[in-house]
C-alpha cells in the first residue's frame, strides 16, 4: 500500500540584501530592505534579488498582500548605490533601467503592496513608493531628489512621481535636489502618502493596514490593483471598456472566495 502523499509548504527564499517573510496566519508577506550600513541603495545584487522576491510572492497563493520596509535607523533608502559599480553593457542601448526589477509592476505582480517609510526616501528610492499602492510614513521621513545636485537628469523617478502628486510638486521635488526636503506632513498633504505614525509604529501599521487588506478575497483586491494600475497608460474609455472586463472575469471567483471564507468574519471600517 503506497504512503499517504503530504504537502509541504515551500522552503523560504535566501536572500543577502533583503529579508524576505511570509505570514501564512494573515496572509502577508514583508520584504524587508537590509542594507542598512549602505542607507540600504540598491546595487545590482538588490534589484536582482527585489525581481525575485516580486516573482516569489506573485507565485505563492498563500501571500495576499506584500509590506515593504527598510532595516535600520537613518534610511529607508538612499536610492541608487553611487559606489558599487552596477555594471551596465559597454553598448548604451543595451543600457537597462534598475528600476525595473525593484517594481512589482513591471513584473506584473499585481498583489497590493503596502509601502512603510522612514527616515530618508531619495532618488532610486522613489521607484519604490512610486509602484506601491498604499504608502505611509514615520513623523521622521524625509522625501526628496538628489539627482540635479549631482550634475544627474531626473528623468525616470518623476515619471511615477507625478503619477502620485501630479506636475506642480514632482518638478519642485526633481528641481530642488538636496535643497529642499519633504517632510511627513507636506509628504500627507501632497498625497505622497495616506498616513503619518510614530516611528515606534510604523511596522505594526504597516501590517496591520496589509492584514486587512490581506482578508478580503483576494481576486478582488489583486483585480482591483491591476485594473486601476493599467488604466493610467490608456484613455479614459479604453480604460472603463477594460475594467468591464476584469469585473466579469474577477467578479465570479471573488465572490466564491467570500462565500468560502468564515461568515461569522466581519471587519469594522476605520474612519482616517
Amino acid at each position: 500500500m503506497a504512503a499517504p502523499s503530504t504537502t509541504r509548504d515551500p522552503a523560504p527564499p535566501q536572500f543577502e540584501t533583503i529579508e524576505f517573510h511570509v505570514d501564512t496566519d494573515d496572509h502577508v508577506a514583508t520584504i524587508t530592505l537590509n542594507r542598512p550600513e549602505r542607507l540600504n541603495s540598491f546595487d545590482r545584487a538588490m534589484c536582482q534579488e527585489m525581481r525575485r522576491a516580486w516573482h516569489t510572492v506573485k507565485g505563492d497563493d498563500r501571500v495576499h498582500v506584500v509590506v515593504l520596509r527598510a532595516a535600520g535607523e537613518r534610511a529607508f533608502s538612499a536610492g541608487l548605490d553611487i559606489k558599487s559599480d552596477y555594471g551596465q553593457p559597454d553598448n548604451i542601448w543595451n543600457h537597462e533601467d534598475p528600476g525595473e526589477l525593484l517594481s512589482p509592476k513591471w513584473q506584473k505582480m499585481w498583489k497590493p503592496v503596502v509601502c512603510a517609510v522612514h527616515g530618508i526616501c531619495t532618488a532610486g528610492a522613489l521607484y519604490f513608493v512610486n509602484e506601491s499602492d498604499v504608502v505611509i510614513c514615520s513623523d521622521d521621513a524625509t522625501f526628496f531628489d538628489s539627482h540635479v545636485s549631482a550634475g544627474l537628469v531626473s528623468a525616470l523617478e518623476p515619471v511615477g512621481l507625478m503619477r502620485r502628486i501630479g506636475l506642480a510638486e514632482t518638478l519642485r521635488i526633481a528641481l530642488s535636489g538636496n535643497d529642499e526636503r519633504v517632510g511627513a506632513d507636506t509628504a500627507l498633504r501632497i498625497g505622497l502618502v495616506t498616513e503619518i505614525t510614530a516611528r515606534e509604529h510604523l511596522w505594526a501599521r504597516a501590517h496591520e493596514i496589509a492584514a486587512g487588506i490581506a482578508a478580503k478575497p483576494p481576486t478582488a483586491t489583486q483585480g482591483t490593483v491591476k485594473a486601476i494600475w493599467e488604466s493610467l497608460d490608456k484613455p479614459y474609455r479604453a480604460a472603463m471598456d477594460q475594467g468591464l472586463i476584469y469585473t466579469r472575469l474577477g467578479n465570479p471567483i471573488g465572490k466564491d472566495e467570500r462565500a468560502a471564507q468564515n461568515p461569522a468574519h466581519t471587519t469594522r471600517p476605520r474612519i482616517r
